[in-house]
């Protein structure tokens, strides 16, 4: 049973969440505020975090940078229907994925296990995969870029993965979702285009300055194979 830490000041709601998930086989740890939600996703007894983005004292945007800054613990973040700033803010600051709310205990319920199940290690420790200067390890989901460690969340690490392993061939933006979110890809979500932004800075360009992940005009995008 994956350990849940489920960060929300409605207590109400927090507990609806959390019934429907132990009764679905997750263990839940519930925490109503910012600074105690914090302290407990970065205790290393969780599996991964729900983070509500609308908390007083710290916000739950603040809490994600705390907890990014020390941790690279899955986190998924509840926000509110139609805010795409929060979302992208989210993201940016190292957000695995988000739930607008309010949300169906049933869709929390499958996208954790879609984010957990992506970020299981691989079952075969001599699969590695090398693309140019980019290597990556699935076993133990590391990745290296000239030969140095990139810190990189679960979510980017999957999207670079699928690219990675279908390097020299357009991958449409729904297939990267299916593939490295585990769910399809919602109208107007930009959260592929939001982490695989952050990828790109974290790798930095090629020898030739082109980056190595390249946009394809309404296609989706491609990872040189060179």
């Amino acid at each position: 049973m994956a350990a849940v830490l489920l960060i929300d000041d409605d207590v109400e709601l927090a507990g609806m969440l959390a019934d429907y998930l132990r009764r679905d086989g997750f263990t839940v740890t519930l925490a109503h505020d910012g600074e105690s939600g914090v302290q407990a996703a970065l205790s290393g007894q969780f599996a991964i975090a729900v983070l509500d983005v609308m908390m007083p004292g710290i916000s739950g945007i603040e809490a994600l940078r705390r907890i990014r800054a020390a941790s690279r613990l899955p986190v998924l973040m509840l926000t509110a229907r139609g805010d795409d700033m929060d979302r992208i803010v989210g993201l940016e600051l190292g957000a695995d994925d988000y739930v607008p709310k309010p949300c169906l205990p049933r869709e929390l319920a499958a996208r954790l296990r879609a984010i957990l199940r992506r970020g299981a290690p691989s079952t075969d420790p001599q699969a590695e995969i090398a693309v140019g200067p980019l290597s990556l390890q699935p076993a133990q989901r590391r990745a290296y870029w000239r030969g140095q460690a990139v810190e990189l969340t679960s979510t980017e690490f999957n999207l670079l993965e699928v690219l990675a392993r279908h390097a020299g061939r357009t991958v449409a933006k729904d297939e990267l979702s299916q593939q490295a979110l585990g769910r399809p890809l919602a109208r107007y979500d930009r959260s592929i285009d939001v982490h695989l932004s952050s990828i790109r800075q974290k790798l930095g360009p090629l020898d030739d300055g082109r980056s190595p992940i390249q946009t394809v005009f309404r296609q989706g995008y491609q990872m040189l194979a060179s």
